[in-house]
């Protein structure tokens, strides 16, 4: 919700670890080797070279890397890749950095930007030959996003946007040479996403009606939606593609059924036709299309780590190569030719952002392209361990736990680190924060509570309403199974997150006082009423669903004044730290200025640190240096680490 406000569909997709319950011992492999304090610069500066991207015909190479202080999008011939040969750059964008972008067909590169984080994006496009840079939705205050990049119609793509409406989005056809736009869809008031097929036509609308899902379909762009399903938004059907024939559709769903499957689905009926894959433990996550050879050839999953089950047997041969060539890496093709012949691969683990290279399917080669962090040593960082424990109603809470390489993992000082979203997870990756806080001497826990998603309806229902309820005592039952295995010293333990992380830590130290030691909350919630209140006009048609998982401002008014921590300052002791983007649509600035007034009308320090040209969450790279610096003296003053 708060990490990832929109569900919209859109058709451009492409572990054994150690496991611990509440009453197990810890004995990880103790390293004696104290590792060298990286400066803070090498965890959050931007790549050198990330984000590479292949042109349709494989013959351009596009990666960012860093112009005047900003991640801009540079392209180099594909003969020249992996040397700075013919490198040219192709954007100039000065206020912030891009986030990523993608080649439309051979000759164009797509990106979104917005302004000072307020989220309401372009889409704009850069022509590979000319050089020219055009918005194609200039109009200020409007969302826009691509639907569809039509790979085979070489002159247009899809894009929606809320020009019309605030609220919801429509789906027009913009022509690359002119910028003219028709309309294709519209969108008739609560329609929440579009899918479309191989062709491009948007042949699927999904609307939210109060709290049920509403699934429309039609044959082609000059027919009318019909209404095919009607189901309680509990059940998730999320359309993937189409087939070969545009005839059925792959989604993954849980009608029926706690874990979403891989079903192939007939969208003029939404009958599910077949399952073609279901894990016992966690949802069907995604699932991938071969655009060459018009067959579905994964679906992917996570466990403690990312894994798939293939459908076809030359892409599990493909991923087995390139598995083999880094064992124990996570592998990812981020981008390929359109002939699946060139292809950039990702390797990465918990230690590294890791290597990008340029594969050779033909030859089975790799060219080494960038290391994404060459100043950080992956021997010098630290392992990140799935683990699980039993919250106090019996539920078993996946988590992983990070300890400082070369300590000792006794009574040390711990970091409570709660993702955002809520309806989110934490995953087995590189993750720079975590391993900073390693590097200074933190053990850090990063507990898939309650509601964290991946893990079955039944464990995503378990949240509902419990913001401040189950889900914090989720955080506080990992505190305390911590203390008990002896890792955490009880004084020493802090609590800190983003988005409803933050509202966790707030939560945290009104909940429970005496547990921590310091708090930093990062653009976090601080009232349910206000929060509610002042959400972006497009998150509207989610309101009723909303109540459901959140409460109702007037039907659940007593819950939301016990756990709306702005209105319980009284109650907060603990040492804290507030960082807010003024420009923030999702959590207004509001939910951080009443935090830290209450807390100061009563003679109580609060550091507050805010950023005016920055929205939900620091994107430039010199507010990350100012937030990370002032966080690590924070939490040293506080928690002391050896």
């Amino acid at each position: 919700m708060l990490n990832s406000p929109s569900i919209r569909t859109t058709i451009l997709s492409g572990l054994g670890a150690l496991a611990l319950a509440s009453c197990a011992g810890y004995a990880p492999v103790v390293s004696t080797t104290l590792p060298p304090q990286y400066p803070l610069k090498d965890f959050f500066k931007n790549a050198e070279q990330a984000y590479f991207r292949l042109s349709a015909d494989g013959q351009t190479l596009g990666f960012m890397k860093p112009h005047n202080g900003r991640l801009n999008v540079h392209i180099q011939p594909i003969a020249d890749a992996g040397s700075e040969k013919n490198v040219r750059r192709l954007t100039d964008e000065t206020a912030r950095d891009i986030s990523n972008y993608f080649f439309k067909g051979a000759h164009h590169i797509l990106y979104q930007k917005d302004f000072g984080g307020d989220e309401n994006f372009h889409v704009v496009m850069a022509d590979i030959r000319s050089g020219v840079v055009r918005d194609l939705t200039p109009y200020p205050g409007v969302r826009a996003s691509v639907t569809d990049d039509l790979p085979d119609d070489a002159e247009h793509i899809l894009v929606e946007h809320n020009l019309r409406n605030k609220e919801v989005f429509d789906v027009y056809k913009i022509n690359l040479a002119t910028g003219k736009e028709t309309l294709v869809a519209q969108n008739p008031g609560n329609f929440t996403g579009w899918v479309t097929d191989h062709l491009g036509q948007v042949r699927m609308g999904i609307a939210a009606d109060g709290v049920n899902s509403v699934y429309f379909s039609r044959a082609n762009d000059n027919e009318s939606f019909k209404e095919v399903l009607r189901t309680d938004f509990r059940e998730e059907i999320r359309p993937q593609f189409f087939d070969a024939k545009n005839e059925k559709i792959y989604a993954t769903s849980n009608r029926g059924r706690d874990k979403a499957a891989l079903v192939l689905m007939d969208p003029n009926t939404a009958k599910e036709e077949a399952v073609l894959f279901t894990h016992a433990e966690v949802d069907v996550w995604s699932a991938n299309w071969s655009q060459l050879n018009k067959k579905l050839t994964f679906a992917q999953f996570q466990t403690d780590r990312t894994q798939e089950h293939f459908f076809d047997a030359a892409t599990r041969e493909r991923y087995a190569k390139l598995k083999a060539k880094f064992p124990g890496d996570e592998v990812t093709i981020q981008s390929q030719s359109r002939d699946e012949t060139k292809m950039i691969v990702a390797y990465n683990n918990d230690r590294s952002p890791g290597v990008r290279y340029l594969y050779d399917a033909k030859t089975d080669a790799l060219t080494k392209l960038a290391e994404i962090n060459a100043s950080i040593k992956a021997a010098d960082m630290s392992e990140m361990k799935p683990i699980y424990y039993t919250a106090r109603d019996g539920l078993k809470i996946p988590a992983y736990l990070t300890l400082p390489k070369g300590r000792s993992t006794k009574n040390l000082p711990v970091i409570i680190n709660p993702h955002g979203g809520p309806w989110a997870r934490d995953s087995w990756s590189f993750n720079p924060e975590v391993q900073f806080l390693a590097n200074r001497g933190y053990a850090v826990l990063q507990p898939n509570f309650r509601g964290s998603t991946g893990y079955g309806r039944k464990f995503w229902e378990a949240s509902f309403k419990e913001w401040g309820g189950t889900m914090q005592d989720d955080l506080t039952d990992g505190v305390n199974y911590l203390i008990a295995q002896g890792i955490a010293d009880p004084k020493r333990v802090a609590i800190y997150g983003g988005s409803y992380g933050g509202y966790a830590t707030l939560s945290g130290i009104t909940k429970t006082p005496d547990l921590y030691a310091a708090a930093i909350s990062y653009v976090g919630v601080s009232n349910l009423f206000t929060f509610l209140k002042t959400v972006p006009p497009y998150w509207l048609p989610f309101q009723e669903m909303t109540y459901v998982q959140v409460g109702h401002p007037e039907k659940d008014k007593a819950m939301f004044e016990e756990r709306s921590p702005a209105l319980n300052a009284q109650k907060i002791k603990t040492p804290l730290f507030v960082a807010q983007g003024a420009k923030d649509p999702r959590v207004n600035k509001a939910e951080s200025d009443q935090m830290v007034d209450a807390l100061r009308k009563r003679g109580v320090t609060v550091d507050y640190m805010v950023k005016e040209n920055e929205g939900h969450g620091f994107s430039n790279e010199e507010n990350r240096f100012d937030f990370y610096s002032a966080m690590e003296v924070f939490l040293a003053k506080h928690l002391k680490p050896n």
